[in-house]
């Protein structure tokens, strides 16, 4: 059963703090671009932005971080650049998970694993069974992910598992298949490159979600850009279907955490 449950069930907590935190790592391609060099170099400049988005997060007490590594509808780019991607993948587990480990970092691979070769399969099996003790942030890499494919394997698997319950179910029964049920919804989506949608990412999970939108290419990604979207999600009212008034009535803030930004300079 899923130990969390859904925003359009029961109000979630509202905490200055984002607990959990996705983003569309984008721009990788037009970075690379941009300086006159091949795409597949932006994408290992994207590898440094993972490890620092990792660390910012948990200075800044956030206790959940997914990206969108690898949708399912990025095999429609060229066979090279995919071939790169995976290879990277491969590479970034055998270099990282160690560390991951030392640091006391769950880590979890969603998506459809299957069209992946066997030994990054294994590979991916053995990172998690690895981590999997850990308490302290939990990293959810997204690869060969979409949100319609999700909800799809999540129906299927709830039909197959209560049958009897045909014509019947309710949002309860369905949240335990969904790839991510023992992990909170996102309290801020973040999406890199200027680009403004969410490309099949958690479409179930991001109901209620915040948006935030940058310009920032995803090697660029850094202290400041990540703290602009944590500021602005701070600011933000967040009701979930209740009005302004009734949030006034329930009276301030209860919990006490702040931000804990690092001293930014330049």
């Amino acid at each position: 059963m899923a130990r969390f449950t859904s925003s359009t069930l029961q109000i979630p907590e509202a905490t200055r703090v984002p607990r959990h935190v996705a983003i569309i790592m984008d721009g990788n391609g037009r970075w690379a671009k941009k300086r006159f060099l091949p795409r597949v170099a932006g994408h290992r400049r994207g590898l440094e932005a993972v490890r620092e988005a990792v660390k910012m997060s948990i200075q800044f007490g956030v206790s959940h971080l997914t990206l969108f590594a690898f949708s399912s509808e990025n095999w429609r780019r060229p066979k090279d650049e995919v071939s790169f991607l995976m290879q990277l993948f491969v590479k970034a587990l055998q270099q990282e998970v160690r560390q991951l480990n030392d640091n006391g970092i769950r880590l979890r691979v969603v998506g459809d694993l299957s069209p992946l070769d066997a030994s990054l399969v294994k590979l991916i099996a053995e990172s998690e069974a690895l981590t999997a003790d850990n308490t302290g942030l939990t990293l959810t890499i997204c690869a060969n992910y979409g949100g319609r494919w999700d909800i799809m394997q999540a129906v299927n698997r709830m039909c197959t598992a209560h049958p009897e319950k045909a014509g019947q179910y309710s949002e309860r029964d369905l949240m335990p298949w969904l790839a991510m049920a023992d992990t909170p919804e996102p309290d801020l989506f973040i999406r890199t490159g200027g680009e403004q949608r969410i490309s099949n990412f958690l479409l179930w999970q991001l109901a209620y979600t915040e948006l935030y939108f940058t310009d920032a290419l995803w090697p660029d990604f850094d202290a400041r850009t990540y703290l602009s979207a944590i500021h602005s999600y701070r600011k933000r009212e967040r009701r979930f279907g209740r009005t302004s008034e009734q949030l006034t009535e329930s009276g301030p803030d209860e919990n006490p955490e702040r931000v804990a930004a690092p001293v930014l300079r330049g």
